[in-house]
């Protein structure tokens, strides 16, 4: 089936929350692990906290992100904006950078059980990377899982992406780590 990717807005809320069901899209975080400000704890914002939070962000049109469609269903879902509205990037000494004010981040994918490993997440990488651009964005980065020899992660573990993903897209490696999670570029100006 045809994957279809339309931008966020504020009457989008409902897919949105459909897709992410009660838990959250995965155990309450509600898009919300990247934006946690210094000094919040995770289980004092899980949940109900994040959800309200995203919520009124969603609706004050401070969130950028996209939903994927198969037909009517929302499938998955991309979140993207400047690097300086993650406060947690700047706080992971291994994905930090100079320049986080010239960039833009692709920090998280959800996609919806039985709809993985089908290009969901391709689609809406390429359609987050045209709004960016469209946005004024010069530099893209991502987040991706060094991927352990094709050995296949839990989900729950691939959150910020496979690298093969963002290598077909074009990005390259910015920091090359061990392991982990690693840091790739895309210039698009």
């Amino acid at each position: 089936m045809k994957i279809a990717c339309r931008e966020l807005t504020p009457g989008l809320w409902p897919d949105l929350e459909r897709l992410f069901g009660p838990r959250g899209a995965s155990a309450g975080c509600w898009c919300m692990f990247w934006r946690l400000e210094k000094g919040e704890k995770w289980p004092d914002v899980q949940g109900a906290p994040n959800k309200r939070r995203f919520r009124k962000l969603v609706h004050d049109g401070k969130v950028h992100g996209a939903l994927a469609y198969a037909g009517d269903e929302p499938v998955g879902w991309v979140s993207f904006d400047r690097r300086v509205d993650f406060a947690k990037l700047d706080r992971a000494p291994s994905l930090a950078c100079s320049d986080a004010e010239r960039v833009w981040s692709v920090p998280c994918f959800f996609v919806k059980s039985g709809w993985r490993g089908k290009g969901v997440a391709d689609a809406l990488l390429a359609f987050a990377m045209k709004t960016m651009k469209r946005h004024g964005a010069e530099i893209v980065e991502g987040y991706p899982v060094k991927t352990d020899g094709g050995k296949k992660a839990p989900a729950a573990f691939v959150y910020t992406g496979l690298e093969p993903m963002f290598a077909k897209a074009g990005f390259t490696s910015a920091a090359r780590r061990e392991r982990g999670k690693q840091r790739v570029r895309l210039a698009l100006r």
